[in-house]
């Protein structure tokens, strides 16, 4: 048998867009002639997978979810290339799949590539599937790239473990918009208005995008920055110098209500501050309440979509002919 070689992988790779694990299996089953693997995955639907590779997957679901059990829960990003496909059973199905496989594997990165240099787990694309020891995730992805016809992605996911207290999700549209949180309690985890609470912040962290739970999460030098903005813009409105620092601390709490959850006015009541609610809650029910962390995905946010302009797709065909 051939001996298969990582370049042997790569080059496979580069030129299918196929999985590395399928990109290997080919080459074994080839005995290493290149060509012949290129046939096979394309016989077994892999290399058409590869062709939408190059395509923009900017659509798609944000998912979450909880296992009680185990105490362990998950925020997902997977996307597609069309709103249609996004909002097909199929794809829903996958989404699902995908997260309850983190849940249960626990992956620290996706794919090998995003790992640092030494890395000794196995990444999220080489796993064997939670519920397929048959498959990995890589195979599922591929399979479900060529069953859906589109270009499928799993972006990012975060990963929340607890020991006490809770975790509680909100998922906005349909999946444009998705939040995990992780709340600290001591006796009040069953209780009903606790728990619709930790719901009602969820929302509130969907709707306002707050970027830290409390003050003191903002690194100092980007509360420098802000300072001296601030300080800026009021030497620009000649206020005297001996006032402007003044200025400058009371404007730095605007700028906290707009980053930090805890300063944020409650979206349901703007009257209160979500840390003065979270305090009366705890007062109540005589327990120590918090809100740990918490991660907030929105579909599609970074990646640049593809504009089709058809009057020039148009014009460019018949300029061509």
């Amino acid at each position: 048998m051939a001996n298969i070689t990582t370049e042997m992988v790569k080059e496979l790779r580069a030129r299918t867009g196929a999985g590395m694990l399928d990109c290997k299996k080919a080459l074994i089953e080839a005995n290493g002639d290149v060509e012949k693997s290129i046939e096979l995955l394309r016989e077994k639907g892999l290399a058409q997978a590869a062709k939408k590779s190059g395509r923009i997957a900017a659509e798609g679901l944000v998912t979450a979810y909880v296992d009680e059990a185990t105490k362990v829960g998950v925020i997902v990003e997977v996307n597609c290339e069309t709103d249609f496909v996004a909002n097909t059973d199929k794809f829903k199905d996958f989404c699902d799949n995908i997260a309850k496989h983190i849940v249960v594997a626990k992956p620290e990165y996706i794919r090998a590539e995003e790992a640092p240099e030494g890395y000794a787990g196995v990444c999220m694309m080489e796993q064997k599937f939670y519920n397929d020891d048959t498959k990995t995730v890589s195979d599922m992805l591929s399979d479900a790239t060529v069953s859906i016809g589109e270009k499928i992605d799993i972006r990012r996911f975060s990963l929340f473990e607890y020991q006490s207290g809770n975790l509680d999700t909100y998922i906005h549209m349909g999946g444009k918009i998705g939040v995990l949180l992780q709340f600290a309690c001591q006796t009040s985890c069953n209780d009903e208005e606790y728990l619709t609470f930790c719901h009602d912040i969820a929302m509130h962290v969907a709707a306002s995008n707050p970027l830290y739970v409390k003050t003191s999460e903002v690194p100092e030098n980007e509360i420098e920055r802000e300072r001296e903005i601030l300080r800026v813009q009021a030497a620009n409105e000649n206020k005297p110098a001996n006032i402007i620092e003044r200025m400058v601390d009371g404007r730095l709490k605007k700028f906290y209500a707009e980053i930090c959850l805890l300063e944020q006015p409650f979206v349901k009541n703007p009257d209160i501050t979500v840390g003065k609610l979270m305090a009366a809650l705890s007062k109540k029910l005589n327990d120590k309440i918090d809100i740990v962390k918490f991660v907030r995905y929105e579909r599609g946010e970074g990646i640049e979509k593809r504009v089709n302009d058809l009057a020039a797709e148009v014009a460019a065909a018949t300029q061509s002919k």
